[in-house]
């Protein structure tokens, strides 16, 4: 893909939609050939509806999985994702509710488990940012909402979905390059991230013996719903111009690294954490 822009634009709420966003993005290549790598798994992914998140859905259901996606309150997106994921002949179930709620957390689980009678992949992918650019001025209830949509859900999930996952699972986190660079505006966005880092290390270490891998995701600038709900027209027309590759990332080339995390391919890899961000080199 060659240098690009987007043209300037702002939503109003987050998480975003993805049908107003212009130009949508690319949620998968029609060149990507499915191998069947997760044939007959069932994957929970939360923020499934648009982004990363339907990306990842999209990608596994061409590998042959069933999809069940949280969302927070996209309706529309989460329609269209399930007929997408339908269209490659898998089943899909989405949930609407706040997986900063442990309760909700349960429900998914639970209702995952009554539809197709079990759990092989947790993707805890949702996520909240907010950009300011004095951490003094961040208000409390902001901090926590972050926090609670951000980390805390990846707690909740795993502990509902543990107990129902053998070896050969997988729990993959999206974290992002900021939880290893900072970021001056989104400080507490970047924190969470941060934790999730800790998180899925410790996770994956505990895990070890039962079989069940955990590792992360840690895109760079990627056109999603979530930068035009977070910034302003100015900082969207020139999101991705940060990067070595002078442009954002499209969901479509994030999916292939969760197929890669979720199938027996990596099946020698927990704790760790893959890097696609357009060429930023870190000491990690």
């Amino acid at each position: 893909m060659s240098d690009q822009q987007q043209p300037p634009q702002e939503q109003e709420k987050q998480p975003g939609d993805e049908h107003a966003m212009r130009p949508e993005p690319e949620f998968i290549r029609d060149s990507y050939r499915g191998a069947d790598k997760l044939k007959d798994k069932v994957a929970i992914i939360t923020g499934g509806d648009s982004g990363i998140g339907r990306a990842v859905a999209l990608h596994y259901a061409r590998e042959g999985a069933d999809c069940v996606l949280a969302y927070l309150d996209e309706d529309r997106d989460a329609e269209d994702t399930r007929a997408l994921v339908e269209a490659e002949g898998r089943r899909c179930l989405i949930l609407k509710g706040d997986v900063g709620d442990a309760a909700f957390c349960r429900e998914v689980v639970d209702k995952t488990l009554e539809e197709f009678g079990k759990l092989n992949i947790l993707v805890n992918n949702a996520a909240e940012q907010y950009d300011w650019d004095d951490v003094t001025q961040i208000p409390d209830e902001q901090w926590h909402r972050t926090f609670a949509t951000n980390i805390h859900s990846h707690f909740y999930m795993a502990k509902a979905a543990l107990p129902h996952m053998e070896e050969g699972d997988t729990i993959i986190a999206t974290s992002s390059i900021n939880a290893f660079k900072g970021n001056n505006t989104l400080i507490d966005y970047t924190t969470t991230k941060g934790a999730i880092q800790g998180f899925m290390r410790s996770l994956a270490v505990s895990l070890v013996e039962k079989g069940i891998r955990v590792n992360s995701v840690a895109p760079g600038p990627v056109w999603t719903p979530l930068i035009p709900a977070s910034f302003d027209e100015e900082k969207v027309e020139s999101f991705g111009g940060q990067v070595p590759m002078n442009r954002a990332g499209q969901p479509s080339e994030m999916g292939p690294a969760y197929v890669y995390l979720a199938c027996e391919e990596s099946s020698y890899m927990t704790g760790q954490t893959l890097h696609l961000n357009g060429g930023v080199v870190l000491n990690t």
